[in-house]
């Protein structure tokens, strides 16, 4: 455990994750100082009135004289104040960072541009299911200093890329990135492989690794190695075995569970849990009850979800696929009997479209696209997709077109903060809008 004792910390950014570094300090005897860009950040009325906070902006004097800096994973390490405090030697490290130098029990890290959220879950939820008291959190859920509060045999982190350029302790028991696509480009200047270097930081110490065979960016830098365990569609250590009209899910030629047992859907879904199996199975849960889980797991809200079905028609919420990959993988492996009636829309943050293209093709899909990047998304096929102003236009256009076996599935491949709060509110409004409509 490190002594902070004497050392002058400042934290940027304040909300959940900021107001978790200042209790943290607080309880050592160390009184941080705060700095938030927004005025009136969330969590402010919660902030103890000794601890001197600098609103609106950012202030360097602060961080020059710092011994310690705590980041949010919101500012980019590359920012000019950052840049200048590393430069004269300031210590910058992210709230991961800390629990990493405080956490007493194994740590499974997982990251990923899709899925991390599912398989984090996953993972909980076995551990929970075999008895083992765990602590669930980082980008999901809480913060994860604030599960050092509490006794655990076992700490599941989802973590993103932002989180893990501050962290350098990290030594999980055992580690995957699920998949690496184009995302939060406008952070990478640099392109896929500065994005993917992040990502790979969570190998750096582990155990075991568990990668994709079919996404050869999850493989460590020099390549699989002996840590490595695998998964995958039609290869790897675990995947999925189609027989006789059922796929099963694998593992090393064994067949595990029919995933017609599995209340979760979606090939991408069922790739998730053989990724969470294969990490229960790497820090010694008992299989029997990791699969008993996987029979029992609903999935997540916004992740794929049957939100609404009638007169044969399904509507899909998939609002956190807010990237490119991630609606590649909701389109993969995807069997519809009508017509797909494809929502894309939002804001694209600078990424390139074109790979949904080949999802796109046939006669039974139309594709509707609303929001800051509707014309670049409907360019991808002009002649099956409509611009309409808003997701709720589409919608009402949509619902009096459908027949039985049709699928409605929103899957934006877009952040939603050019027309909504977040991807909670926007997929909270499609749930609402396919009851009204069917």
């Amino acid at each position: 455990m490190a002594d902070y004792q004497g050392k002058q910390v400042v934290i940027i950014g304040l909300g959940l994750t900021g107001l978790s570094c200042v209790d943290f300090f607080v309880a050592r005897g160390v009184t941080p100082r705060v700095m938030d860009t927004r005025v009136m950040p969330v969590g402010l009325e919660k902030l103890p009135e000794n601890v001197e906070r600098w609103l609106g902006s950012l202030n360097d004097d602060w961080l020059l004289a710092a011994d310690l800096i705590v980041a949010s994973p919101g500012l980019a390490l590359a920012h000019p104040s950052l840049a200048a405090a590393a430069q004269a030697g300031v210590e910058i490290v992210g709230d991961i960072e800390l629990f990493c130098r405080e956490a007493q029990a194994p740590i499974v890290a997982i990251t990923g541009s899709n899925g991390k959220s599912t398989v984090t879950t996953l993972v909980g939820e076995m551990s929970k299911t075999a008895g083992w008291q765990v602590g669930v959190g980082g980008n999901i859920g809480l913060p994860a200093l604030k599960l050092l509060e509490t006794p655990a045999d076992l700490y599941v982190l989802e973590l993103s890329s932002f989180q893990l350029e501050t962290t350098h302790s990290l030594h999980a028991v055992a580690a995957t990135i699920l998949n690496v696509s184009e995302d939060h480009m406008d952070r990478y200047p640099l392109g896929m492989q500065q994005y993917r270097a992040a990502k790979l930081r969570i190998y750096e110490n582990a155990k075991v690794c568990v990668v994709n065979a079919d996404d050869g960016m999850t493989m460590p830098e020099r390549g699989a190695d002996a840590r490595c365990i695998s998964f995958g569609v039609d290869v790897g250590d675990y995947h999925l075995n189609h027989q006789q009209g059922s796929t099963w899910l694998r593992v090393c030629g064994e067949k595990v569970l029919n995933t017609d047992e599995m209340r979760m859907v979606g090939q991408h879904n069922y790739t998730n849990a053989l990724a969470a199996l294969a990490l229960a199975d790497a820090v010694g849960l008992p299989r029997a009850t990791s699969l008993q889980t996987l029979t029992t797991f609903t999935g997540l809200a916004h992740r794929f979800q049957l939100v609404w079905e009638h007169k044969g028609v399904r509507w899909i919420n998939d609002s956190k696929a807010t990237n490119v990959g991630s609606t590649e993988a909701a389109l993969s492996g995807l069997n519809v009997k009508g017509t797909l009636w494809l929502l894309l829309g939002g804001d694209g943050k600078s990424a390139d479209f074109s790979p949904l293209k080949a999802h796109l093709q046939g006669d039974h899909i139309r594709v509707y696209c609303f929001g800051r990047d509707a014309a670049a998304l409907a360019a991808l096929r002009p002649e099956i997709s409509r611009q309409t102003e808003n997701m709720e236009q589409a919608i009402r256009e949509i619902a009096p077109q459908t027949q039985p076996g049709d699928l409605v599935l929103l899957s934006p491949a877009c952040a939603s903060l050019d027309q909504f709060k977040n991807f909670e509110h926007r997929g909270e409004l499609f749930a609402r809008l396919a009851e009204e409509a069917g």
